[in-house]
């Protein structure tokens, strides 16, 4: 995936403590499926593909697929998926329901490269199904993945080779049918996800936007079809550093051909729509294409550090974007228990950290001021913004009261959804946030600050 140059940012300047009577700028406003997604913050993503079978199966070297017979998950179950994903936090996840090859976790009618003509359960299985109904019973919020634009079982990379076995015509049927079993048969789904964009209709595309507004209009799309109203849009990475600010507007929202034309990585607080950022990112060493979002035998050892996650925590959700975390399934069917291991000490880490903050606030308004009985180690903070009522403020300072006198502590433009400031410890006595510039009257969600945490 490309993303276009960063574009300048543009701001309007009210002065402090000052505030508007009317917006100085347009205030777009997210969907109410939007606020929803952005409240859940912390997602799952789970491959499971032939890769796990055969590493050395390269999906872009058309006629090489392994044999349906290959996949044989013996030991796979969904019910251990997502009480993995529970332990993390997640309060959403998706499976790739059909990734790169072509091969199909269910029983499609679409073609035979699928589950029905694998060995596992005597091809009576579904994969698909297993996994929604493990979501409902984790109460996890269900997505589905499945890639148009790519299938090597079709020969298909963005376009058809020379020696496809499938015409422009038969392949645009193949993705219809495949999406409107997905999309009918498993019941409401959460986010809907378009890996590098959407295919063109005039190779092999379809027109996405109407059978999505038909089938789920209330699903979130990650690089969905121009003109569905419920977008969000990919960071520009897979490590889990959304940049900053990104803000949850842009100009444009991703095109049906599948170039993201979002306007820079930080999008644009002066944006006409609506479509924020998930930063997807892997539990293992990640160098794109198949690396850490596919098992393979030996590599429990690139799973990266508790400390290395938690800064991807605090660069994603605390980047004003939700985090979307790849788990690997091994070749058993199972999340394997270093990574279960990792996920966990994760999930209890965030809560540690973020989950009792020591005193919180909200309010509307340039200024707000937490002030303590006692002097208090902070050592980070917590801003959100009511984003139901759009992204408002565009610049701010946080001050702590040290000695009776106000120093600096973090400044920054974006907060939207949820922005996470850290700094070196501080012994304060009152901590306030300053809003310099805004599009209007501020809304404050939450003002939380959080004592240092002891490493005892």
């Amino acid at each position: 995936m490309n993303l276009i140059s960063i574009m300048a940012l543009a701001a309007c300047i009210i002065g402090v403590g000052g505030q508007p009577d009317k917006p100085s700028k347009k205030i777009v406003i997210p969907t109410a499926k939007q606020v929803e997604w952005a409240n859940q913050e912390i997602g799952v993503l789970f491959h499971l593909d032939m890769p796990v079978f055969r590493p050395e199966y390269k999906w872009a070297k058309f006629g090489t697929h392994p044999d349906a017979s290959v996949f044989n998950p013996t030991q796979l179950n969904t019910d251990q998926w997502l009480a993995t994903a529970k332990k993390l936090g997640a309060k959403y996840a998706i499976l790739v329901a059909k990734h790169s090859s072509g091969f199909s976790l269910w029983p499609t009618k679409a073609h035979n490269y699928n589950i029905k003509y694998s060995p596992w359960k005597n091809g009576k299985g579904d994969i698909v199904a297993d996994f929604i109904k493990s979501c409902h019973k984790y109460g996890i919020k269900p997505g589905i993945y499945a890639s148009t634009g790519a299938n090597g079982y079709l020969h298909m990379s963005n376009k058809l080779a020379d020696d496809a076995p499938v015409t422009y015509e038969e392949y645009s049927k193949i993705v219809e049918t495949q999406l409107t079993e997905l999309w009918t048969n498993y019941g409401k789904l959460f986010e809907v996800w378009f890996d590098g964009g959407l295919l063109a209709m005039n190779k092999g595309g379809i027109d996405a936007t109407s059978l999505l507004k038909k089938l789920q209009p209330d699903a979130i799309a990650f690089q969905g079809p121009y003109n569905y109203p419920n977008l969000i849009r990919w960071v520009g990475n897979e490590e889990g550093a959304a940049p900053y600010p990104c803000w949850a507007t842009a100009n444009s929202t991703t095109h049906s051909d599948g170039t993201v034309v979002v306007e820079g990585l930080n999008g644009n607080p002066d944006a006409r729509f609506w479509c924020p950022g998930e930063s997807d990112f892997t539990l293992r060493w990640n160098s794109s294409f198949e690396g850490g979002w596919f098992w393979h035998a030996g590599d429990d050892s690139k799973i990266f550090t508790l400390k290395e996650m938690m800064k991807k925590y605090e660069t994603s959700v605390g980047h004003n974007t939700n985090m979307l975390l790849g788990i690997v399934i091994d070749n058993r069917g199972l999340v394997p228990d270093a990574d279960i291991k990792r996920i966990t000490e994760l999930g209890n880490a965030i809560k540690q950290e973020y989950g009792n903050p020591y005193k919180k606030i909200s309010g509307t308004g340039n200024t707000l001021t937490l002030s303590f009985d006692k002097t208090v180690p902070i050592d980070r903070i917590v801003l959100q913004e009511d984003i139901s009522k759009g992204e408002r403020v565009l610049e701010y300072v946080v001050q702590g009261k040290v000695n009776g006198q106000w120093i600096t502590l973090a400044s920054g433009t974006n907060i939207g959804h949820k922005h996470i400031d850290k700094f070196a410890p501080q012994q304060l006595q009152a901590i306030r946030l300053n809003i310099t510039q805004a599009k209007s009257i501020p809304q404050i969600k939450n003002f939380a600050v959080y004592k240092v945490v002891s490493t005892n």
